[in-house]
């Protein structure tokens, strides 16, 4: 079993794109370098259900997000793990970012 370091930010972190505060929370895990951000911190008025999907040996599957900010789309750029495996149990609830969206604290 393949178990990442796994570490938590008490700083408060934002996920930021187009200029849009996707998500904003003092409780992010991080694993494998990214924050995973507490579900209920996100602006859902900028994501839209995707039906892309991967798998990863460690997490399981991954279901994704699409966002959209002043008419513009990043498609897939949100991940999350519905059902993740017991390794990852601590981001079961949570939400990642990548393609061009910004972390800072």
């Amino acid at each position: 079993m393949y178990l990442s370091p796994i570490t938590t930010s008490p700083v408060t972190m934002k996920a930021i794109w187009n200029n849009a505060v996707l998500a904003e929370s003092n409780d992010t895990v991080v694993v494998e370098n990214n924050h995973y951000f507490p579900a209920d911190s996100l602006n859902r008025d900028y994501f839209e259900d995707s039906v892309a999907g991967t798998t990863c040996p460690w997490k399981g599957r991954a279901s994704y997000y699409s966002v959209r900010v002043n008419g513009e789309l990043n498609k897939d750029a949100a991940w999350y793990y519905a059902e993740p495996k017991p390794a990852a149990e601590n981001i079961r609830g949570r939400v990642a970012f990548w393609k061009g969206v910004q972390i800072v604290a």
